[in-house]
């Protein structure tokens, strides 16, 4: 489908993407960027990529250009990739907030197309990469006005190629879905497993464990995230302190009535969650 794929960030998401690309021979040569040495290293040995560099030098000459950093670093690197990348060049990222990439890509990069795969982990880096992380996931796609319908129609078959099923929002209506969806439950499982004393983890049993899982998850990455969809996330924050606020009132009024209809009411809530 395309010559070359320069993939911007070689990790957990870039990393499973281009071993995802290899697998299906989606492109004739797939090029890694990172600024670890150790990555691209790892990358090559696992034939996640033909070639590797710390530099942006590598890009020149490819077809697709994915940004597969934190969102930070997507907006930091854009006017350099851009010097590089040719005009025709159709780009993409992987990013977890969609308004200020979009916003400012999309005014660099004739040929942008926001993109986000709801799959990940906990996990981190390219020694956890996995080709199958994206099978039967969806992808959100965020055009506006600006995108060309032949760059979105490629990113869609990308997509489709690597095994996701593509949904379009606007990256406002991206970014408040995903606050509650994705951005709250971290909020929720660091602020979870801060409130629990170390001393007492060796009696922590599975509960403690699946609800704070995700609180593992990469620092930096998270911390663009939450600043970059800042008023989102707060409102989102905000309707869990009103959930809570309900729970600690019925406890403290020991109105076992009102905890009853609270927690079955979460239970049938949750059962319709696949």
């Amino acid at each position: 489908m395309f010559k070359k794929i320069a993939i911007v960030g070689t990790g957990l998401i870039g990393g499973s993407l281009a071993l995802n690309i290899k697998k299906k021979r989606i492109a004739l040569e797939v090029v890694g960027v990172s600024r670890h040495k150790s990555s691209l290293a790892k990358a090559r040995s696992l034939g996640a990529i033909d070639k590797g560099s710390q530099g942006l030098g590598i890009i020149k000459g490819a077809d697709l250009i994915i940004l597969a950093t934190p969102v930070n670093q997507i907006l930091n690197l854009a006017e350099k990739i851009s010097r590089i990348a040719g005009d025709d060049a159709i780009v993409t990222d992987v990013g977890s907030t969609k308004q200020e990439i979009v916003a400012r890509l999309e005014n660099i990069f004739p040929n942008f197309v926001g993109s986000h795969p709801l799959a990940g982990s906990e996990k981190r880096s390219i020694a956890n990469a996995d080709p199958e992380i994206f099978e039967g996931t969806i992808c959100i796609l965020t055009p506006t006005r600006k995108t060309k319908s032949r760059a979105l129609n490629r990113i869609k078959e990308f997509w489709r190629r690597v095994g996701v099923t593509t949904i379009n929002l606007t990256p406002e209506s991206h970014d408040m879905v995903l606050s509650v969806t994705s951005h709250l439950p971290h909020i929720a499982a660091f602020s979870l497993i801060q409130s629990v004393p170390v001393k007492y983890f060796r009696f922590a049993s599975g509960g403690l464990k699946d609800t704070t899982r995700i609180a593992a998850s990469d620092t930096e990455l998270w911390l663009d995230v939450f600043l970059s969809n800042r008023n989102n996330t707060l409102k989102a924050i905000a309707q869990l302190q009103k959930n809570l606020a309900r729970v600690k009132s019925a406890l403290k009024n020991k109105d076992r009535k009102s905890l009853a209809k609270i927690l079955k009411g979460a239970k049938v809530k949750r059962e319709k969650l696949q």
